[in-house]
């Protein structure tokens, strides 16, 4: 076995921390460059801004398309690797690949015959066309968003998170700098926001390509000749890659009821305060989500190995790291909350939507409080390829209990924003909470079938 292979397979402290902290840095990476797009795109008009707001959600579920179906593999792969079924893990990296050139093909035609339907239906038909420019390229080109983020997940699942996550610095980067260039030298406009994410993304997926094909010193081959057709193995991957991916649809709900509520309660307004404090809450949730795919990994692997003591290591130490990174910038973001706002706000001169903001972000970050027992409980569940056990416990967490005690709150308790907000926090935490009941008693569980066997 690879070095690699060896790193992940040992002690789960250290694979965590291997698989983690450049994952946290690659997202890091990523989120600023979304930042940067919006902020390039504003400078051509308000319109191409609003179009860029429409077609965000409809990228981010064609993203969350590909991290799912990366999951799928990472987490059956991982398995294998546990079990020491290498030429099934081959099998797998070849299986995962096909599954995402199906998922690209859907997305291919839901942009020819639909993205005009679901423009108008989101409520964008003053800015169309400003959508179609920058979204048909987007859909069109999917593939060159996918084939990195399965490719990715493959890499991490050997333990090379070297390659995993590099070229998605890359693309973030080249991002950032093609930019201005299409925009505004090549007078690209806002296709040239769309062509640059497609370049930047393709020019970090061809370094994946060189390692594999060129270099050929990556652990899987990644040829057909390992393949054979196994519906299993696409069943497995599915069960993980459906719920992983229809993740990324709830987090938009979860965004648009608290919206909802907050213009009920308090008016337009508030939202401007909202979103600048909520940008810091989703940085906030960075580290749990790096953390927690690093447990589909370990988790993965000790599940396949029936190897409880690093199962249940991997539980506790996921879950410590992740709580203590969150208690940290949360404290960071509670006490520096007004500079950090003021620094991020781009409307100069409002001193009340500054303070508001940090008003807003002081309350917020106890809504993070207690995720990384609910985080760690999710991806454990995907790494073990309960991925619907897993969607069940984020739909809990996220969208009943939270969005229910926010309307409770803030609605029928008469209130208002503050108890909308505080609501929010509440029922986060305590579905958070009851995910990590959850687990713990699959992990107690899992630590009797496998006593036998020590």
């Amino acid at each position: 076995m690879s070095s690699n292979i060896n790193s992940i397979t040992g002690n789960p402290r250290n694979a965590i921390n291997k698989l983690a902290f450049p994952t946290i840095l690659s997202m890091l990476l990523m989120f600023l460059n979304n930042l940067i797009d919006s902020f390039w795109v504003s400078g051509i008009n308000s319109e191409a801004l609003a179009a860029l707001g429409f077609i965000a959600p409809l990228y981010l579920v064609i993203i969350g398309l590909g991290n799912g179906v990366g999951a799928g593999a990472n987490s059956l792969i991982s398995r294998f690797i546990g079990a020491e079924r290498f030429e099934d893990a081959n099998n797998a990296v070849i299986h995962s690949f096909i599954l995402m050139v199906f998922v690209s093909v859907v997305i291919f035609l839901v942009g020819i015959f639909l993205l005009k339907d679901i423009i108008v239906l989101f409520g964008a038909s003053p800015v169309s066309a400003y959508c179609l420019d920058y979204g048909q390229i987007i859909f069109f080109l999917n593939i060159v968003f996918l084939a990195p983020n399965v490719t990715s997940n493959i890499f991490r699942s050997e333990g090379d998170v070297g390659r995993a996550t590099i070229p998605l610095m890359l693309s973030a980067v080249l991002n950032m700098a093609l930019d201005p260039i299409f925009i505004y030298i090549l007078d690209l406009g806002i296709f040239g926001a769309g062509l640059a994410t497609v370049v930047s993304s393709f020019v970090g997926f061809l370094l994946m390509v060189y390692w594999i094909f060129v270099k050929r010193d990556t652990f899987f081959n990644f040829s057909f000749i390992h393949y054979r057709r196994k519906m299993e193995i696409y069943r497995e991957i599915l069960f993980v890659a459906i719920p992983a991916g229809t993740e990324e649809i709830i987090f938009s709900l979860v965004a648009i009821i608290l919206n909802y509520l907050i213009v009920v309660t308090a008016g337009v307004d508030e939202i401007a305060s909202f979103t600048i404090a909520w940008r810091f809450i989703s940085i906030a949730f960075l580290p749990c989500m790096a953390i927690g795919i690093a447990t589909i990994t370990v988790s993965g692997i000790a599940y396949g190995a029936r190897n409880g003591p690093n199962f249940n290591e991997t539980i506790k130490y996921s879950t410590m790291l992740s709580l203590a990174i969150t208690l940290i910038i949360s404290a960071v973001f509670f006490i520096f909350a007004y500079p950090i706002c003021e620094v991020f706000n781009f409307q100069a001169g409002n001193p009340a939507l500054v303070e508001r903001s940090a008003e807003i972000l002081r309350l917020l970050v106890f809504y993070n409080f207690l995720i990384p027992f609910g985080a760690t409980a999710a991806y454990a569940y995907q790494g073990v390829g309960a991925g619907f056990k897993s969607l069940g416990l984020t739909v809990l967490r996220e969208l009943v209990l939270s969005m229910a005690f926010a309307y409770i709150m803030g609605i029928l308790m008469g209130m208002g924003v503050f108890g909308v907000y505080l609501g929010a926090i509440i029922g986060m935490n305590i579905g958070s909470l009851f995910g990590f009941v959850c687990i713990w008693i699959f992990n107690i569980r899992f630590q009797r079938q496998c006593s036998p066997c020590e």
